[in-house]
């Protein structure tokens, strides 16, 4: 029986050339271009390593988002992956993190069928790393989230993982069916090559709406969200920097009082 990985995957703006109105306070999304989302291009990448020791591995990525999205859906099926859906309906458009992580919680229970979750550790364009943890609960799966190593057993059931903290790490076994999510350190995720790109035109994308998924709707989108973001902004640069030069800290301390006591701070 095939081991079957579901892979949450999310399109986003690229932030390294987006910019935000600064009259509006709201991103400029004209001509930006979108990409897979970097923590989500980690957990396909893991999930592919699997598949490539253990090639009856099924890998099904599923993303919520505009139709667009299924160009993303494309690039994850010619590096590897089986099969994509996108969720892609008005109904569930504006959600926050607790109204996805409803939408995507339905979607994996339509699925039905599957051994383990990866996910990325957040989407760039929000930072909350909230959606993976949610989709855990919601779902009843243990989850370990900032995964920066990964082993499982022949077996495909026990797992051993390095758990990155702000002070340390933690190691932690646990089996599946579970969510983990992932974070840049893991791998390095691969190109799509171009037999890959050439056999994705032979696998599926699906396109589910809100209907299909049976999800419930007084709880996704804008109106059921409850958080909204007020502004966004970017803050305003600094002045330059001054650096001290002494031979001595005495000589840089000097220099620093010195110039303290010409702007008036002391």
């Amino acid at each position: 029986m095939a081991f079957k990985i579901i892979v949450c995957a999310k399109q986003v703006p690229d932030t390294n050339v987006i910019k935000t109105d600064p009259k509006t306070g709201t991103l400029i999304r004209d001509g930006v271009p979108s990409i897979l989302n970097p923590d989500d291009a980690n957990a396909l990448e893991e999930a592919l390593k699997i598949k490539d020791k253990h090639p009856d591995t099924y890998i099904t990525v599923v993303s919520m988002g505009p139709p667009q999205a299924t160009d993303l859906l494309m690039e994850c099926l010619a590096m590897g992956a089986d099969e994509g859906i996108l969720i892609s309906d008005r109904a569930v458009g504006g959600s926050d993190t607790w109204a996805t992580s409803n939408t995507l919680e339905a979607a994996i229970r339509k699925i039905g069928d599957y051994d383990m979750i990866f996910a990325g550790r957040q989407a760039i364009d929000g930072d909350t790393a909230q959606v993976g943890p949610q989709i855990a609960e919601k779902l009843g799966l243990p989850q370990v989230t900032y995964v920066e190593e990964f082993e499982i057993a022949d077996n495909l059931k026990d797992i051993t993982v390095k758990r990155q903290l702000e002070d340390g790490y933690e190691i932690i076994k646990v089996q599946t069916p579970c969510m983990l999510t992932c974070i840049k350190e893991l791998n390095t995720p691969r190109y799509m090559s171009m037999s890959g790109i050439f056999s994705a035109k032979d696998k599926t994308v699906k396109i589910w709406n809100a209907k299909d998924i049976e999800v419930d709707l007084t709880k996704v989108g804008l109106e059921a969200s409850p958080t909204n973001v007020f502004r966004s902004f970017t803050p305003a640069p600094k002045g330059k920097g001054v650096v001290l030069e002494g031979d001595t800290e005495k000589d840089v301390a000097k220099q620093l009082l010195a110039n303290l006591k010409s702007k008036h701070v002391i």
